[in-house]
């Protein structure tokens, strides 16, 4: 194998694959890219044995073959070169030489037979988004996703696809995310499956805004997203996503809007004095203001007043303020409504006039 790319061809590719490669593997094939050089083009391709991202760029190949090379050192490489560079890669014994201008460097290789390349879905639905729509999607609900939660089934995102939409929601028990989509699926029955958070946050590292078509395909136990050259497939998650709708408070409490940013600021301040550990701030409602308070151990606090659109009785409720910075992030509106019904129940928020969102918040006992 031997072929000559540019830095800035090659660059971008390897930024796409090197994100899903483990810094520590229990095999040293995943710490590798497959290259593939054959027909004028140059494959590589990155896993995990869970996630895999395939991309592939035009190049100059002298020689056609496949080897495997370290995915970090690779990426290091081509990064520190100068601008504009001309890149040789070429196999000889056993080993993968690099040279560009006055610099070699040659890397260990494993066979290319000994990479594992993960099966694409045969069945499953294929549909279609819009770039910027899929990376909206994601931005709106993966926040809530759950880290490492004993409950696996937290540990991703759930897609859902009816008829006319395209449902996303995550929860790690504490709080939930909902985003619905209108598209034109044409479904007879629904179908949804978990997305790991892994493959979440490798998409919404690569995806875009623009209006360029997404193809992807969702099948019993794998997702795969098309987006230009790029191909990525996931295993989804094995188990049963639970009944979201039931933890969605209703809107017959109380109902309160108030400004996004003065909100996001005046939560900033006060919770310099939160407890550490707890991040816990006070909200206290009433007509026509919204009290913010925050304490810590050390006998300091913070108090702020913002104006507030509230007519109903004064109460008080605890928020984890991290939750809360969290939400007001994912909301685009300038104006924030929020639903309550006492003080030891979930609130409901979503942007004001926004139907398509809702962020489910639990309160905290102070």
């Amino acid at each position: 194998m031997e072929f000559i790319v540019n830095r800035e061809t090659v660059l971008p590719a390897l930024n796409k694959v090197t994100g899903v490669v483990d810094r520590r593997q229990t095999l040293p094939i995943l710490g590798h890219l497959l290259v593939v050089a054959r027909d004028g083009r140059v494959s590589l391709t990155g896993t995990d044995l869970e996630v895999e991202v395939k991309t592939s760029f035009e190049a100059e190949i002298l020689q056609e073959g496949e080897t495997t090379i370290p995915a970090r050192k690779l990426f290091d490489i081509c990064r520190q070169l100068s601008e504009g560079a001309e890149i040789r890669f070429r196999l000889r014994d056993e080993r993968c030489v690099i040279t560009a201008g006055r610099g070699r460097f040659t890397l260990g290789q494993l066979p290319a037979t000994d990479f594992p390349i993960m099966d694409l879905p045969a069945d499953g639905f294929d549909f279609q988004i819009q770039e910027g729509q899929l990376k909206h999607v994601l931005d709106k609900t993966a926040f809530a996703m759950a880290q490492q939660d004993v409950r696996y089934y937290l540990n991703g995102l759930l897609l859902e696809l009816k008829a006319d939409a395209l449902i996303a929601v995550a929860t790690d028990g504490h709080r939930l995310a909902k985003f619905v989509t209108p598209l034109d699926l044409a479904l007879d029955t629904e179908r949804q499956g978990i997305v790991p958070s892994k493959t979440v946050m490798e998409l919404k590292r690569q995806l875009g805004g623009s209006d360029a078509p997404v193809a992807l395909r969702l099948s019993e136990r794998s997702l795969r997203v098309v987006v230009g050259t790029m191909t990525l497939t996931s295993k989804l998650i094995d188990g049963r996503y639970p009944d979201y709708e039931r933890v969605i408070p209703g809107r017959d409490g109380g109902m309160a809007i108030v400004e996004k940013d003065a909100l996001r600021r005046a939560l900033s301040r006060v919770s310099i004095f939160s407890n550490e550990k707890y991040r816990a701030v006070r909200l206290d409602f009433e007509p026509g203001r919204l009290k913010l308070l925050a304490h810590n151990p050390e006998q300091e606090e913070a108090e702020e007043e913002i104006e507030l659109d509230y007519a109903g009785e004064p109460i008080s409720i605890g928020f984890n303020v991290a939750y809360l910075m969290d939400v007001l992030g994912a909301i685009d509106a300038p104006a924030v409504s929020l639903y309550f019904q006492d003080a030891n129940s979930s609130s409901l928020w979503r942007g004001a006039d926004s139907e398509s969102e809702t962020f489910v918040v639990m309160p905290m006992r102070l």
